[in-house]
């Protein structure tokens, strides 16, 4: 669910776009997005693909029981279009065709932004906030 619609419902081809995203590489990981945990590290599935592919590690995210059976340079640029398309603000994702044509293309495709929500299940189950006030009620 992409952060506009999550946070204020606002839902538009660019939520699209960001699904699209998260599907593309939760395919590539074999892992959800909302069921995705890293050794006790309060580290979303995003968050975590967005810190390997920034630290040139982005084929850790592949998984396992692909062995080497995939094209290395292909992952790598779903990973980042990927990436691309599950940006916090919708404005910087790029359209449906834009992605088409970066899937085509040997181009070098624009760099994705550091995302801003990091903790675990910070959109699929957002956890309640309490405040605790100083006041009694007499």
């Amino acid at each position: 669910m992409s952060p506009e619609y999550a946070i204020g419902g606002i839902f538009s081809e660019k939520s699209d776009v960001y699904s699209f995203g998260v599907l593309e590489l939760e395919i590539i990981s074999s892992k959800k997005n909302n069921n995705f945990f890293l050794d006790n590290q309060q580290l979303g599935f995003l968050a975590h693909a967005w810190n390997l592919w920034y630290e040139g590690k982005g084929l850790e995210l592949v998984d396992e029981v692909l062995g080497d059976s995939y094209s290395s340079s292909e992952v790598l640029k779903c990973v980042h279009i990927g990436l691309l398309c599950v940006q916090d603000n919708a404005a910087d994702r790029p359209t449906m065709k834009d992605i088409v044509l970066m899937l085509n293309s040997e181009k070098d495709c624009p760099q994705p932004k550091r995302p801003k929500f990091t903790m675990q299940n910070s959109f699929s189950h957002p956890q309640p906030q309490y405040i605790q006030t100083n006041s009694s009620m007499n």
